[in-house]
């Protein structure tokens, strides 16, 4: 290496060392901005580091914890809540509505049927018409018969926000002018539901 190079290459480290030193300098000496990872970390190792700032930080953590907490379950029981009186609520219209598809009598057939179909929708309300008119109204009408029904125990199968299916179980009883004193039976009906205009209404009705 000759001298003239090797005073070049001398004078060129210098000058990287004093820039390297004038960087290391200048990120030493530069304020933490706001989002500085090492800022950031100083400060939880201070907080660490001093006894009643480790203190303070538990307290924090711990009460932040509770508030969550209590949230959470807050929470969790109104939405149990809620799920339980839409399940009543589901429950007392499958209730209703079985009980006055399955009772008439012949001086107030068209009225029965009228009620009964208030808790009807969709292809079971047409099904139910077109039945009560062809079928059962004759009948009625000329045996006499009459029907009356009570639930025993109703209890929801599945709910869901526009759809429910409640587990029926009801018995009835039966006169008709070859037999006054009445038949008994004892059933059990899948009854779907469907919500309308805030309402559940009965689209099915399935014996089980």
């Amino acid at each position: 290496m000759t001298d003239e190079v090797k005073h070049t290459a001398d004078t060129t480290e210098k000058a990287g060392g004093v820039a390297v030193g004038v960087a290391d300098e200048a990120v030493a000496a530069a304020p933490d901005t706001p989002g500085d990872n090492g800022r950031d970390r100083t400060a939880w190792r201070a907080v660490l580091k001093e006894p009643s700032g480790l203190i303070l930080l538990i307290v924090a953590l711990v009460a932040a914890a509770a508030v969550t907490a209590s949230l959470w379950k807050f929470q969790y029981r109104l939405d149990v809540q809620t799920n339980t009186d839409a399940a009543q609520v589901a429950v007392d219209a499958a209730t209703e509505g079985t009980i006055a598809l399955l009772s008439y009598a012949p001086e107030t057939l068209q009225e029965d049927f009228a009620a009964a179909k208030e808790h009807l929708t969709g292809e079971f309300l047409d099904y139910y018409t077109e039945f009560t008119d062809t079928v059962v109204t004759p009948a009625a009408m000329e045996k006499q018969v009459s029907t009356s029904a009570n639930v025993v125990k109703a209890a929801i199968s599945e709910i869901h926000p526009d759809s429910a299916v409640v587990l029926v179980f009801l018995n009835q009883m039966t006169t008709s002018k070859e037999n006054p004193d009445g038949a008994f039976a004892a059933s059990s009906v899948k009854v779907g539901l469907k919500k309308v205009d805030g309402r559940w209404l009965i689209e099915a009705f399935d014996p089980v």
